[in-house]
């Protein structure tokens, strides 16, 4: 389901988290207006546009870098899109808005990605998230460029629990509750994915891996 405009996101909460891996933390969204929730609920499109507006930007992310292709996202997001809205009638408010969108998208992947039966690739707009025209050393390009070829060769469990956490700035349990594990299975999938980038980091740089 197509949306139409993205509003910009309002009533937000910066996160306490400061991001790993020179990855941009985003801001923990505080939710969307009641009356808004409330009408996208009776069918009113038009807030359901604003309500999957409001976390639009962050979905893509996380679908881009799960899926590292923007035909393969645009994809995840309008099957995920039409899921939460035919779903919305029952959300029952066990998790928040944000919460409850994110594991719709994150699912939405990985049935795309295992119904292809391939392994994907990542490009390098995977770190990309706004633009930045501050001008930075000469090696920056390539450390982003190490850091997405590092991301892409995880597995995408783990690879989500990173980019949910340490770019997101959600804490285990709420990680959890879209990944729909345990909080000690995100601190596993978290700690392996995190020894894997510093490993293969390092052999970029010709350190000891």
């Amino acid at each position: 389901m197509a949306i139409s405009g993205r509003p910009a996101p309002q009533g937000t909460i910066e996160p306490r988290r400061s991001s790993k891996w020179g990855m941009r933390c985003a801001p923990i969204d505080s939710g969307p207006a009641p009356d808004v929730l409330m009408r996208a609920r009776a069918g009113d499109h038009g807030a359901f546009g604003e309500l999957v507006g409001r976390y639009d930007e962050r979905l893509r992310r996380l679908a881009f870098r799960l899926l590292g292709c923007p035909r393969r996202m645009d994809d995840a997001l309008q099957e995920a899109y039409v899921k939460a809205y035919r779903g919305l009638s029952s959300f029952e408010g066990r998790s928040s808005v944000g919460t409850w969108l994110y594991r719709i998208t994150y699912n939405t992947c990985l049935d795309l990605l295992r119904s292809e039966s391939r392994r994907e690739t990542t490009t390098l707009e995977v770190l990309r998230e706004q633009p930045d025209t501050a001008p930075g050393p000469d090696g920056r390009a390539a450390e982003r460029a190490d850091l997405a070829a590092a991301l892409a060769a995880l597995p995408p469990d783990q690879r989500a629990a990173v980019l949910l956490v340490d770019a997101e700035g959600y804490d285990y349990d709420a990680a959890g509750d879209i990944l729909g594990v345990a909080r000690g299975t995100v601190a596993s999938r978290l700690s392996r994915a995190r020894s894997a980038l510093r490993a293969a980091l390092a052999e970029d740089e010709g350190g000891p891996t």
